[in-house]
């Protein structure tokens, strides 16, 4: 595909003409990263942000003690550091490749001059860091107050939500998930055992039903708990 097809199925990008498409596809480098690869450290200079093409992105921050805290996963079609872009302030959190990826990477200044051109782009930026913000609410309120087994039904409630399904796929590790949530991942294969026998959720592998979403919710807002 070419860059300007890309581009098109981007969220970020919705709406935009064929020919705003293209002034975009001027401005992009196109890069690849191999599994475990940083792409950018806390503190680095945020000289500009990325789209996931291929692959998946773990973006994290780390405690005094060594302590990882995954606070986003992007994969195809999601978009990172654009806080950047705007703030002109360094980059808040580290970034990985998880898994061999493709990432289009937009530099700073020449973003700016296309939002100026396109108002319609920053408009299109504002819902998407808008979306970002009322997620990582989501996530400073689960991780403060929730328990896990209520952190874990919200996150599969999210899942639900976001797919329109009951059928639901974890297209991450346990690890990785036991982070996103703050726990560990003994903690989640346990809680995860306990939601099937009081049959909130089925499990086939990466696969979960969730036949109970009452049920589920009801553990989530915390009405309910893990017996």
């Amino acid at each position: 595909m070419k860059i300007i097809d890309h581009l098109a199925g981007v969220s970020l990008f919705k709406g935009l003409s064929a020919e705003n498409l293209e002034e975009l596809a001027m401005i992009v480098t196109d890069q690849e990263f191999k599994r475990g690869q940083v792409i950018f450290n806390e503190g680095d200079d945020g000289v500009g942000f990325f789209v996931v093409i291929t692959g998946r992105i773990k973006i994290y921050k780390m405690s005094a003690e060594g302590k990882e805290q995954i606070l986003h996963l992007p994969g195809p079609g999601d978009t990172f550091a654009e806080v950047a872009v705007f703030t002109g302030s360094s980059y808040p959190a580290f970034a990985v490749a998880l898994e061999k990826s493709r990432l289009f990477f937009f530099p700073k200044k020449s973003f700016i001059d296309s939002i100026r051109a396109n108002p319609s782009l920053a408009m299109n930026m504002l819902a998407s860091l808008s979306m970002r913000l009322k997620r990582f609410s989501r996530m400073i309120e689960a991780l403060s107050l929730k328990e896990v087994p209520g952190r874990l039904a919200a996150h599969l409630l999210y899942l639900s939500e976001q797919s329109g399904d009951t059928q639901v796929v974890l297209d991450i590790t346990k690890v990785h998930l036991a982070s996103l949530l703050g726990t560990i991942p003994e903690t989640l294969s346990r809680i995860l055992g306990k939601m099937s026998k009081q049959g909130l959720i089925r499990t086939d592998g990466p696969h979960i039903a969730i036949p109970d979403l009452d049920g589920l919710d009801d553990l989530a807002s915390g009405e309910s708990r893990l017996t």
